[in-house]
């Protein structure tokens, strides 16, 4: 591959009411090389369309027009539409933003690193400087974090605009949820399920103006990113509700097994010590109803496994256990110390730290579960 196929992908700008930065946009991009541009006015206002005028006097530029505001979800999509059917030879496309926050040069690496690996690539930001705006780092990594903690998506920038992808997946992508900015989040969430990969490309993070000219609201575009989000946990939170069932049923039966062991040992066993009475029926209900729980999981929650689960099982049983006991410990000492209270007297505020550590610990030992005791090795690279 050399740098003539690189110029090939084509360049996908969709834009509303641009203002000079748009013509600057399509400059640079033809200055690095580019053929091939598909520029999308997306219902933009009579007062901001001579940029378009303008941006029509390159030969390399496609105007594509939509008469009234659909969305950028809906303006990718028209140019993804209209790649299809007019350009079979190219081998792929570049999405960029038309107000200067991607440097051309990025669109050059971001549609190399595409053709390299036959995959999608996202360009993505550094928000840890100062430059950045509050509200854009701050809502990148609340995303950023839900994608992590609850999608099993890790990705550094959930936003952003610059994403190349291969022709061969044109057609799949243009066929996803979202008509406005939910649509780059939903395509996220919709590589997840398809197992599509990507490779990230570390891109320069320009803001101009404090990024004031964006036209991301975020209370309706914000609720329509995390209706998507929402969706797409609701599809596949039927594992975790089988989890929970699961979990709750057998704690009832390792309830009804001790309270039925003290029965027995007291009934046919009256010498026994009440100590050693308690620590046998924990014990033997402990693991009657731990391997209850375990093949209900393999069975009906997860659906997968090999022989070597019930050993890994057994081992995160004991991680946990552990892990409840130090945290639970460690919590009380700590909060003693900053109250100057013993909080070993109060044994309501001690019951409350393990509800809340062996809540936290219930998610964990879930997503252990689901991706290492029963998950197949092609299912954890998947992860």
């Amino acid at each position: 591959m050399d740098q003539n196929d690189i110029l090939k992908v084509t360049v996908v700008i969709p834009s509303l009411n641009p203002d000079e930065k748009l013509l600057s946009t399509i400059r640079g991009v033809l200055d690095v090389g580019f053929k091939d541009i598909i520029l999308v006015n997306d219902g933009s206002d009579s007062e901001h369309l001579e940029p378009f005028k303008e941006a029509t006097q390159f030969p390399e530029v496609t105007l594509l027009t939509h008469e009234v505001n659909k969305g950028k979800g809906r303006a990718m999509k028209t140019a993804m539409a209209w790649f299809l059917e007019n350009r079979k030879e190219s081998p792929g496309i570049v999405t960029m933003d038309g107000d200067g926050q991607h440097a051309p040069e990025d669109v050059f690496e971001c549609s190399k690193a595409m053709l390299e690996g036959d995959t999608v690539v996202l360009g993505v930001r550094d928000f840890s400087g100062k430059d950045v705006p509050w509200k854009s780092k701050a809502g990148n990594n609340i995303t950023k974090f839900i994608f992590r903690a609850f999608c099993g998506i890790k990705i550094s920038d959930t936003q952003t605009g610059l994403r190349a992808f291969p022709a061969r997946l044109i057609g799949q992508f243009s066929e996803f949820y979202g008509e406005r900015y939910e649509y780059e989040t939903n395509m996220l969430l919709e590589m997840k399920h398809a197992k599509i990969p990507f490779k990230e490309v570390t891109i320069r993070t320009i803001y101009l103006d404090d990024n004031v000219r964006s036209h991301f609201n975020p209370f309706k575009d914000g609720f329509r990113i995390y209706s998507v989000i929402f969706k797409f946990l609701g599809r596949n939170l039927g594992s975790f509700v089988k989890y929970v069932f699961s979990s709750g049923l057998c704690a009832i039966i390792d309830i009804l097994l001790f309270s039925l062991f003290n029965i027995l040992f007291k009934a046919f066993v009256p010498t026994l010590d009440g100590h050693a009475v308690t620590m046998i029926s924990t014990v033997g209900a402990r693991i009657i109803s731990s391997f209850c729980n375990f093949v209900i999981n393999r069975k009906a929650v997860f659906g997968a496994g090999d022989r070597a689960s019930i050993l890994k099982y057994y081992l995160l049983a004991a991680v946990i256990m552990v892990s409840s006991g130090l945290l639970v410990s460690g919590l009380t000492e700590a909060l003693t110390l900053m109250s100057k209270v013993n909080i070993e007297d109060h044994i309501f505020v001690k019951s409350l730290i393990k509800v809340v550590v062996d809540t936290a610990l219930f998610f964990v030992s879930y997503s252990v579960q689901k991706k290492w005791v029963f998950g197949t090795k092609k299912e954890s690279k998947d992860e």
